[in-house]
């Protein structure tokens, strides 16, 4: 029998039970928390976000007094506040209620769970394009530039998270490119949330002229046997609308559905 069979029969609610127990309200070593009910507040990079497993049975008004008691917190720290929410979060009518209070929906996203070790197995590159692990500043820069590229606005921001996260202590990170020549053609990164069961799989951008080739597929291989490498058991994906598709095909399943919603403070126009 394939010993990989058994990895298809394990259902999604397990999956779900694991990232909501491990990931959802968990602190970032980047991250400066600070616990308000039962949510908790983070600071890093600029930006402010709402974590949360459940919201203890807050509705109504007490629960539209909560949203902007956390929202008006951030103000004057950061430039924007991120609430991610979950399809099945209770109240039913909590988007209502981010909206009501200035946060903004965001593109819906997909978290995506799959077993590292099962998605590990190699992909074919196309022809001169090969993976590369990158530190140097220069590279993380030619990295900013493809992001620039692929979405149209700046990734200044990215360089510096991401060269912060290559240095810090915590949570490591390893940084990917696929190259053809001197050319960056698609970037991702992997975060190792140490103490967890998980993996994050970050990034993916592939420039348009060289996708649906393999790259990004390649990419989530690679990373997924260095999770697998260092113990890991599980991979996890926020995943857009386009990913999903590929991701599916290699074997993650759909856990939840998630949207951030999304608040800029005084002075920062509405995304």
């Amino acid at each position: 029998m394939d010993h990989m069979a058994g990895y298809a029969r394990e259902p999604a609610p397990a999956y779900r039970r694991a990232y909501e127990e491990q990931l959802r309200a968990r602190i970032a070593p980047d991250k400066t928390a600070d616990r308000s009910g039962p949510v908790i507040r983070l600071t890093g990079a600029g930006r402010g976000f709402v974590l949360y497993r459940d919201l203890a049975g807050l509705e109504g008004a007490e629960l539209d007094a909560f949203i902007a008691d956390q929202r008006d917190r951030f103000d004057g720290l950061v430039e924007e506040v991120e609430w991610k929410y979950h399809d099945r979060d209770l109240p039913a009518d909590l988007p209502s209620r981010l909206l009501a209070a200035g946060f903004v929906p965001q593109e819906e996203e997909t978290v995506m769970v799959g077993e590292a070790a099962r998605l590990a197995a190699p992909a074919e590159l196309p022809g001169g394009v090969r993976l590369r692990e990158v530190t140097a500043r220069s590279d993380l820069e030619r990295i900013g530039r493809l992001e620039e590229t692929v979405w149209g606005y700046g990734h200044g921001w990215l360089v510096d998270v991401l060269e912060r996260s290559l240095t810090r202590a915590g949570d490591p990170i390893v940084v990917l490119v696929a190259e053809s020549g001197d050319d960056v053609v698609c970037a991702a990164w992997v975060r190792f949330h140490e103490g967890t069961d998980f993996a994050s799989l970050w990034g993916g951008s592939t420039l348009a002229a060289w996708r649906r080739r393999g790259i990004y597929r390649a990419t989530v291989a690679y990373r997924a046997g260095l999770a697998a490498q260092r113990g890991f058991r599980y991979v996890h994906v926020d995943a857009s609308a386009a990913s999903r598709p590929i991701l599916a095909r290699l074997g993650l399943l759909p856990v939840a559905g998630s949207t951030p919603y999304v608040w800029r403070t005084a002075g920062h126009a509405p995304a």
